[in-house]
């Protein structure tokens, strides 16, 4: 085809295969196509859309034409949004000179994206305009198209060994053509100083015949990753949009608003908060667009991982070293810091307290370990051993503190607010106190913290450097100030930068943060005696199992209370798991923090102190008052958690419980009527066989009465006219009303139909096993003797 009629089937194929930005058409859904459930489609998809495919090819050679394609910014993410529609352009490059406002009656503005912008940004943000489509089936995130794509695409403009691939429609040796700057009719501000970039500088004065490719294509890597990271990681509050802001910007964005508040007719501008809390939007991530960040965070450590050492003259480093290099030493902190932060935070203090959470702890402690991603294998020797952390990555901790110890405080948060008996929950708690338990992570941590903590000493540039430093979402292409040695003002710099001048710094290994893990050591040893009495009581049940105890030939069901949990479900094998990895959580909470080992003994004995007298049962934690028994806020989270509870049973009469849900209403009802006949008439023989001495009495005794209610009534401080109250000798037959017992003669019946006996027949089989059945219960009652045989 022509280009002219390419230039007009982008959009709709762009639109076709990713689905509109509204979220009605629905694409080609990539995130559901899988090779098991589409072994058609998927590598045909995989195949058109790979770097070198044919849509790749279509996209540079509408790119060497300088195509232009409109973007609506009405779906950007809130706060890009919403700064752009107040006429303030975002900090990042990749919205300057694009912006283009509507002719006369268009609505909305919009941004003009090259070709090659305009397919990446349909591809990112189809990850969360296309999250509520319907899936069909169980779809695994790591292995939809959609996440091969993004892993290929990462590998192939990001690579970590050689340089970027030139495009194929690319002129040889020459430079690509840059998007042409469109000057907007009303002036924009900027949140960041308008630099010349020196990459494309650099370009420019190099000759096109030795140009290097990785020069001419660093572009391509700059814009996938920004388009990457606004898409996905830019959808924060509005408090932390807030608090991105420097001060010198803060004070430009106010010099704007001044200017331009006399330029409209003197009607005063719409106020910051106002605007961009009526763009804020509700960002509720999902567990796959937490599996794609996390794809690339390690992608980025790997690529960052992979720059080459530097030289030892500096000289020659600056005149040999190639943009993609330098690009690989500035990815993390100037591009996908900040914004991390701010998305972990949201995630840490938003998500549910379910097992869901794995994903963003995994993508969490992937940011935490870039040593995991480094080309340099570990000693066979040492396999078996925790590694080491190299001192190499101390510079790396201490410009991430709050990565670690800020995130490790709202951990901490969430674990203890965490049912630790589930077994998924109990692995979390151990991946984190792995990973911190390496073996001399603590002591850097510990010395960032330090460094930190220093006195600052009145140095007259240091202030200047603090707010002349480009903010970390900013373009590489721009300037950048001179590194900084300085290890402490480092440390500063990043924490100031993320909370601002007014932070309150809570030390990670400071006495706060300790006794929060103290809380959670007691609620492991908790969870570890909860885990404990649930298997001792599932290994009981099993074992008293019997062929008559599921036909339920006995009242004894309506007297007790219901003792199991949901935890029973969990199963012997994962509650041993859970108190092993609750075990080695808490042999490495005391590694990090050096806890005291007699601190732990008391904490022990107290979880045990608070078990009844067989051991196995815990009541919630509770406080001695006036009044009673007062819970604490321990024992409500207990009881909400299901971790203990009150053991709570009916005190009054058996027969007048109320209607439970396996039992049949008018049976209940008709059978209680029948039994107090009976026993009305039978009152007195009954007595008199209940007194009786032989076997006859004890029989009587064991079926007709009830001791522990008549201790109960006889002594009950609530029945005042004991006269009138039935707790003699008598009859129940409530146990026929349950539909347990209802099936279970229809079982009897059919199968003594099978052997041609009748209903008579077979009622007297009924009666003479339910005779045997009582005596053999009355031979091993609790007050049989041997030798009253």
């Amino acid at each position: 085809f022509s280009l002219k009629e390419l230039h007009g089937i982008f959009p709709w194929l762009v639109e076709s295969i990713f689905g509109s930005l509204d979220g009605i058409v629905v694409g080609w859904n990539l995130r559901c196509l899988q090779g098991k459930t589409n072994p058609t489609e998927y590598p045909v998809a995989l195949d058109f859309l790979d770097p070198s495919g044919p849509m790749m090819k279509l996209v540079y050679k509408l790119q060497a034409e300088e195509y232009r394609y409109d973007f609506p910014v009405s779906y950007l993410p809130g706060p890009v949004k919403a700064s752009i529609q107040e006429q303030v352009l975002p900090e990042c490059s990749l919205y300057h000179n694009k912006v283009q406002f509507p002719s006369s009656g268009g609505l909305g503005l919009n941004l003009a994206l090259n070709p090659f912008e305009y397919y990446m940004f349909y591809f990112a943000i189809s990850l969360i305009t296309q999250k509520n489509s319907a899936v069909t089936h169980h779809v695994s995130p790591s292995n939809s198209a959609y996440f091969i794509l993004v892993d290929t695409y990462l590998k192939c403009f990001l690579p970590t060994e050689g340089s970027v691939l030139p495009p194929p429609y690319s002129n040889p040796g020459g430079a690509i053509p840059s998007p042409t700057p469109r000057s907007p009719p009303v002036p924009f501000t900027s949140y960041g100083m308008h630099h010349t970039s020196l990459l494309k500088r650099h370009i420019a004065h190099q000759p096109s015949v030795n140009a290097d490719p990785a020069s001419q294509e660093i572009w391509r890597s700059e814009t996938l990753l920004q388009i990457f990271v606004e898409m996905w990681l830019h959808h924060y509050s509005l408090e932390m949009y807030q608090k991105m802001q420097s001060p010198h910007v803060k004070l430009e964005v106010l010099h704007y608003r001044l200017s331009i508040s006399s330029k409209h007719h003197g009607s005063p501008a719409q106020s910051s908060y106002q605007a961009l809390h009526a763009y804020q939007e509700s960002f509720k991530p999902t567990e796959e667009h937490v599996l794609v960040v996390r794809l690339l965070v390690k992608h980025l450590h790997a690529f960052s991982n992979s720059l080459k050492p530097e030289p030892l003259s500096p000289s020659a480093h600056s005149h040999t070293a190639s943009p993609l290099e330098e690009f690989k030493r500035v990815v993390i902190p100037r591009f996908v810091q900040e914004k991390l932060y701010i998305f972990l935070q949201h995630c840490f203090g938003h998500w549910p307290l379910d097992a869901s959470f794995r994903a963003v702890l995994e993508m969490w402690l992937s940011y935490l370990q870039p040593w995991r991603y480094a080309p340099e294998k570990p000693p066979q020797s040492a396999e078996s051993l925790p590694r080491s952390v190299s001192e190499k990555w101390a510079a790396f901790i201490q410009e991430n503190l709050l990565m670690y110890t800020k995130l490790f405080v709202g951990f901490l948060n969430r674990a203890l607010r965490t049912d630790l008996v589930s077994p998924k929950n109990a692995l979390m708690v151990f991946r984190v106190a792995k990973v911190f338990a390496q073996p001399n992570l603590a002591e850097m941590i510990l010395k960032g913290e330090q460094l930190f903590l220093e006195p600052e000493l009145v140095i007259p540039h240091r202030q200047h450097r603090l707010f002349m430093t480009s903010t970390l979402g900013g373009s590489f292409f721009s300037s950048w100030p001179p590194t900084i040695t300085d290890a402490s003002f480092k440390v500063k710099s990043h924490v100031y930068s993320l909370e601002g001048q007014d932070f309150q710094y809570k030390q990670m290994f400071g006495t706060e943060v300790r006794n929060l893990v103290l809380k959670l050591a007691q609620l492991i040893c908790q969870a570890q005696q909860t885990a404990k009495s649930i298997s001792d009581h599932s290994a009981e049940t099993t074992a008293s199992q019997s062929f008559f105890s599921w036909f339920r030939f006995t009242p004894a069901e309506m007297n007790g209370s219901y003792t199991g949990n949901d935890l029973d479900e969990i199963g012997q094998d994962s509650i041993k798991k859970t108190d092993e990895y609750l075990e080695k959580a808490l042999e490495y909470l005391c590694q990090i923090f050096k806890l005291n080992e007699a601190q732990l003994t008391q904490m022990m004995m107290k979880c045990g102190t608070a078990q009844d007298e067989n051991g196995k049962k815990q009541l919630p934690d509770c406080i001695e008052s006036e009044d009673g028994l007062i819970l604490t806020p321990l024992g409500r989270y207990q009881i909400i958690n299901g971790l203990r509870r009150f053991e709570v049973q009916y005190q009054g009469d058996t027969e007048l419980q109320p209607i439970r849900s396996y039992e049949n209403a008018t049976l209940v009802r008709l059978l209680f009527r029948l039994s107090s006949a009976l026993n009305e008439r039978f009152a007195d023989q009954m007595d008199a066989l209940c007194s009786r001495e032989d076997f006859v009495g004890r029989l009587c005794r064991y079926h007709l009465t009830n001791p522990h209610l008549v201790q109960k009534i006889r002594y009950s401080p609530v029945v005042k006219d004991r006269t009138n109250q039935n707790w003699g000798p008598r009859i129940s037959l409530r146990f026929l009303a349950s539909y347990r017992t209802l099936v279970s003669l229809l079982m009897i019946y059919f199968i003594a139909s099978w052997f041609y006996v009748g209903p008579i027949g077979c009622t007297f089989v009924i009666l003479i096993g339910y005779f045997l059945y009582a005596v053999i219960m009355t031979f091993f009652s609790e007050g049989w003797k041997p030798h009253e045989h």
